[in-house]
């Protein structure tokens, strides 16, 4: 799931600063599990902002996605009504605003953070860089792009001490992972095929990406 955190509130407030009709607008998909803007947060936003004197009128509203055209759709008359919308949702769902309603400031209310796996309550870990090119079945699982912190294919760096990486020593080496976890599986041997380097084009290094589906193509044409 896409993990983010609230901006602090001053940031909030310089970016509203001179609009006088706010909407603050959440979305029940990562933004609510990740407590970052779900409608809990949407309220504790507008009422702080509102506690800070701030002398716009704000409106709340949550969305079921902030990522769908069909759901961006039910708020053209909230829209309307606002010169300005605070989007609690992950960066894709404040552009998709932004693209939707092009006349209408939109600002983002989090920093969204990673795609993360969550450990506990209010607890989550980095697990993947979504890079387009998965090689998880030759790693038992584990992502040597997302959770190295040198992004190696081919084994350690050297530097690891008690299974933790040089970089920050709270963190696991990612290749001692992938090491106890091929183990366990009796597949060792697959650590003695040499890996190419990896081909960044077809991550984010290539430009921003897009995906059809081979069976809607003509659809989409």
């Amino acid at each position: 799931m896409i993990i983010a955190r609230r901006k602090p509130l001053e940031e909030i407030e310089k970016m509203l600063a001179g609009h006088r009709r706010v909407l603050v607008l959440g979305c029940r998909g990562c933004a609510t599990v990740c407590m970052a803007g779900g409608e809990r947060e949407v309220k504790e936003v507008a009422s702080l902002l509102r506690l800070k004197g701030n002398s716009a009128k704000i409106k709340e509203g949550i969305l079921e996605r902030q990522c769908e055209w069909e759901f961006i759709e039910q708020i053209q008359k909230e829209v309307q009504e606002a010169d300005a919308v605070l989007s609690l949702a992950c960066g894709i769902g404040v552009q998709a605003l932004a693209e939707r309603y092009p006349d209408l400031a939109v600002y983002p209310g989090v920093d969204t953070s990673f795609l993360g796996l969550p450990l506990r309550s209010g607890a989550w870990a980095e697990r993947c860089l979504a890079c387009g090119n998965c090689i998880l079945d030759r790693t038992g699982g584990v992502c040597p792009i997302a959770r190295c912190a040198k992004n190696l294919l081919n084994g350690p760096c050297g530097g690891s001490q008690g299974g933790k990486c040089e970089i920050n020593p709270q963190t696991d080496c990612a290749w001692q992972l992938i090491y106890d976890r091929l183990s366990r599986l009796g597949r060792l041997d697959w650590l003695t095929e040499i890996q190419p380097p990896r081909d960044w084009s077809r991550g984010r290094d290539g430009g921003p990406r897009s995906f059809v589906r081979e069976d809607w193509e003509e659809e989409v044409k």
